[in-house]
């Protein structure tokens, strides 16, 4: 039978210990046995103190999130074992999801999650009166948002997320998930509306594409991808006066242009007003070898094999 330390976060402010600490816990165990029964065993057998927040045991409330050897999980749905073997580490560290306040040992204050989570409108919002039954919608429109629908608001993303954790305003994954399934539900009538609250500042374009929502999402949600075709929704619906917004189409001019990134023009047409305030950069780079000569000879060979493959990609999204 194996025998497993756990390293668990321990955060108490009304103890004698307001400090956060972590405490080992020797516990042995069957082969098969998921972190989360870990850590109830050791609440009912060791030490009766030790705060989790967990409800479903099925992976489906979410609650249960927290991170092992630092990578997001599910404990309901992660075994011991695999912690172990992934990690190549004997220790199990468990501790609070990231980027959020801890409350006590594993619980975290998930308010500001909850007003994320409301702000981007995560209902219908139909146009013109209710129809005299139910709003029929074809199986392949709700295909489409599928795999949003299938959140289970865990917040495992937000954990993990670099955009957050450089600016806590991020408005962030889990929430645009959302805010992607109700956009492009064909029973929706805002979706302009949507496109022009969802962008700014906070909003999709100030995600730094990272990936680890997607990589560490325990339901394959792939929050990172609904991002991705918000912003397409905000050119459809030409809501493109962000800065994040002018940025991704200044990639596409310069490829449709030339074949290839133009670096030249690139912060000129994202931020017209600061770009000569970066002048200097723009120097050194040049020095550096890291512009092109000219924005007239920066160009590829068949750049219509390239303009074909931007139509193509156009007339997909």
């Amino acid at each position: 039978m194996p025998a497993t330390t756990f390293r668990i976060f321990r955060y108490q402010p009304d103890s004698s210990e307001p400090e956060p600490f972590h405490q080992d816990f020797d516990l042995e165990h069957e082969e098969k046995l998921t972190l989360l029964d870990a850590i109830l065993r050791i609440q009912n057998e060791q030490d009766g103190t030790v705060a989790v927040r967990y409800s479903c045991r099925s992976a489906i409330c979410g609650s249960c999130a927290c991170k092992a050897n630092g990578k997001t999980v599910l404990a309901c749905m992660t075994q011991v074992e695999q912690v172990k073997a992934e990690s190549g580490e004997e220790i199990v560290r468990v501790d609070p999801i990231g980027n959020f306040t801890p409350i006590k040992d594993l619980v975290v204050d998930m308010t500001p999650f909850w007003e994320k989570f409301k702000a981007v409108k995560p209902f219908l919002i139909p146009d013109g009166p209710a129809p005299e039954k139910e709003r029929l919608v074809p199986k392949a429109a709700m295909e489409k948002i599928a795999n949003e629908s299938k959140c289970i608001l865990c917040a495992a993303c937000y954990s993990e997320c670099n955009s957050l954790a450089a600016d806590p305003e991020f408005v962030g994954p889990a929430a645009f998930a959302w805010g992607y399934r109700f956009a492009a539900d064909e029973r929706d009538g805002q979706r302009k509306n949507r496109a022009k609250l969802y962008s700014g500042e906070h909003g999709v374009w100030d995600c730094t594409r990272c990936m680890f929502c997607n990589e560490r999402c325990p339901k394959g949600v792939d929050p990172r991808d609904a991002i991705e075709k918000l912003g397409s929704i905000a050119f459809q619906e030409k809501v493109t006066h962000d800065k994040g917004a002018r940025h991704a189409k200044a990639f596409l001019i310069s490829l449709r242009s030339g074949g290839k990134l133009n670096e030249i023009l690139i912060a000129p047409y994202t931020d017209p007003i600061g770009a000569p305030f970066n002048a200097p950069l723009a120097l050194r780079m040049a020095q550096k070898g890291k512009l092109p000569k000219s924005p007239l000879t920066h160009k590829v060979k068949d750049r219509d094999q390239v303009k074909k493959l931007i139509k193509n990609v156009k007339e997909t999204i």
